[in-house]
């Protein structure tokens, strides 16, 4: 067996004054009470609030200090017929790194359907909005374009986004199903 190599490292100095963090703390309450006084001279300049939910982006209706880039809620596009235009492929659930989509799929009426999810579920506490969904979605069946921010929920059953909730929030897919057929 080879010999351990130890290296030994001298701790600093500190005198009586960082021993005791006294000059920190008198430090720190100068800067309390900088912004104790500072508040009641001059109350206009040296408080900041966030008026959260009633300042608005400009047109967008977005709220101001979300990010430019922020996707908001999950939404499912329909068909011309207005029924679903997700396929139950399961490209989305099976890309989804946080396991918050669950699909089961059906079979459809029309011949030229396959299927058709029966049941499609976002558990929206699990969601940790990343777009991987969007992006593995071959047929533009999902998006994350809303730029709605999800609302509050005291009950876990509300965390849900069901089939229904997402369908309504959709509109008319302008991507074309299946692609363009050549002879």
């Amino acid at each position: 067996m080879g010999q351990v190599q130890v290296k030994e490292v001298s701790r600093p100095k500190r005198g009586f004054w960082e021993q005791s963090y006294v000059p920190e703390i008198i430090r720190g309450l100068g800067v309390t009470l900088g912004h104790f006084f500072g508040a009641i001279t001059n109350p206009k300049e040296n408080i900041f609030t966030r008026e959260y939910p009633e300042v608005e982006r400009d047109g967008e209706g977005r709220i101001k200090y979300y990010p430019h880039r922020y996707r908001g809620l999950h939404r499912l596009m329909l068909r011309e017929d207005g029924q679903v235009r997700c396929v139950a492929c399961m490209c989305c659930s099976t890309i989804c790194p946080a396991d918050c989509i669950h699909i089961t799929a059906a079979e459809h009426d029309d011949p030229d359907i396959e299927k058709y999810p029966e049941v499609f579920v976002i558990d929206h506490l699990r969601c940790i909005v990343c777009g991987l969904c969007v992006e593995a979605c071959p047929c533009d069946a999902i998006r994350m374009d809303t730029g709605v921010h999800c609302e509050p929920f005291t009950d876990r059953a509300d965390s849900f986004l069901v089939r229904d909730k997402l369908m309504s929030r959709g509109d008319l897919s302008a991507a074309q199903q299946g692609g363009s057929q050549s002879a």
